[in-house]
């Protein structure tokens, strides 16, 4: 029996399992302790890890079995592959990578929402198998689109009463939400029903109820998902605010949305098909690519010509092609500047015609594309796993 249910709530069955109580909660049926493990030289093998590492992971995989129909054999997911990962505190950390490649898997398992099928991980300290109460009561997460809050509830209510789930004292959740709520510019909706919020406010309400509780390590799920530009503007502005002002805490955050992760984490670990394909500051990431020429080339229809035929171009590092309403636009990393000319004269063989062209520097896509052979938009049409 949990310590604080309701009946029905879909929203509360999600929290009882997610949070530890406070210590003077009335607990009727405690939760059992962990279960000791029996490998000696398991514990012990992970039981240092630097007082600056907020999560810490070691080989960390997750495999989902696929069941079928009783004639079939049971299939396997991979959805995460000897994951090596190390956060420090106080660190804007990011997960980019295209929908499907194992960012959310990661998040729950580092949540303790999930267990690994192999290898280990922590997070402020604790071991996410081994001492999972321990873990919760320092995280919190956030998932963008998710459907949060009670509709007949105020916005103050809700998130007074999610406040109280941690156990922070009425007083002090009061105080906290009026300022959290004036850092994203909901303060005027403090006293509007939830069910009469837009969607890109009720996502603002679930960010600050991911922030309300001061977690050591937050998680944010791809925090902008579906929101207009301005909603994502101000989201990545709050989270910036917070971060300056909780120097110590540490915010992981996953997204696919290239600028985002340019323009938020200190560092960025690239991810696809549950692997970490890449891990460092996305300037360093950027600066692998600056030996190359890199070259946005809108066209005409492109007539039989392939991206694979300007592949096998000496001169053609990488290309990434994509359709427009008009032909196509392709983006172009050739070895030299010098072997624009002769791309062009290709272009001309096969009657393209040049619309629009422009260098540019490196970004994050052009990363994902050195790294992968495909833009994030072509990865996930074709299944990131």
């Amino acid at each position: 029996m949990p310590w604080l249910s309701y009946k029905g709530g879909e929203e509360i069955c999600y929290i009882r399992n997610f949070i530890t109580p406070p210590q003077n909660a009335l607990d009727v049926n405690p939760t059992p302790s962990p279960r000791k493990l029996n490998e000696p030289d398991y514990k012990s093998l992970r039981r240092v890890m630097s007082s600056s590492l907020a999560i810490e992971t070691k080989d960390l995989g997750r495999i989902y079995k696929l069941r079928g129909s009783k004639k079939e054999t049971r299939r396997e997911l991979v959805a995460l592959e000897g994951v090596n990962l190390t956060v420090e505190r106080g660190e804007l950390f990011g997960l980019l990578g295209p929908n499907g490649a194992g960012k959310t898997t990661l998040i729950k398992v580092l949540t303790t929402l999930l267990s690994p099928t192999s290898g280990w991980a922590r997070v402020a300290g604790a071991d996410v198998t081994a001492e999972p109460e321990s873990v919760r009561q320092k995280i919190n997460m956030v998932s963008g689109g998710e459907s949060s809050g009670y509709g007949l509830l105020t916005v103050r209510e809700n998130l007074w009463m999610f406040s109280q789930f941690y156990g922070v004292p009425s007083k002090e959740a009061n105080e906290r939400i009026e300022a959290l709520l004036e850092m994203v510019g909901m303060k005027d909706r403090m006293h509007t029903k939830s069910s009469d919020l837009s969607t890109g406010l009720r996502q603002k309400m679930n960010i600050v109820r991911g922030f309300l509780t001061e977690p050591e390590v937050l998680f944010l799920d791809e925090p902008t998902l579906g929101l207009d530009v301005g909603a994502m503007r101000d989201v990545r502005r709050f989270i910036l605010e917070w971060l300056k002002a909780y120097k110590e805490r540490t915010l992981l955050l996953t997204t696919h949305y290239m600028m985002e992760a340019d323009e938020l984490c200190d560092r960025v670990a690239i991810i696809n098909k549950g692997k970490v394909l890449a891990c460092d500051k996305p300037s360093v990431l950027k600066q692998r690519l600056q030996k190359d020429a890199l070259f946005e080339i809108e066209v005409s229809p492109l007539n039989g010509l392939t991206q694979q035929m300007l592949v096998d171009q000496p001169e053609v590092a990488k290309a990434a092609v994509s359709e427009t309403e008009t032909g196509a636009k392709l983006s172009l990393s050739l070895v030299e500047e010098s072997a624009l000319a002769r791309v062009i004269n290709l272009f001309t063989q096969s009657d393209v015609k040049v619309m629009n062209l422009s260098k540019r520097e490196p970004t994050l896509e052009d990363v994902f594309v050195d790294l992968v052979g495909r833009n994030m938009a072509e990865e996930e049409s074709n299944g990131a796993g």
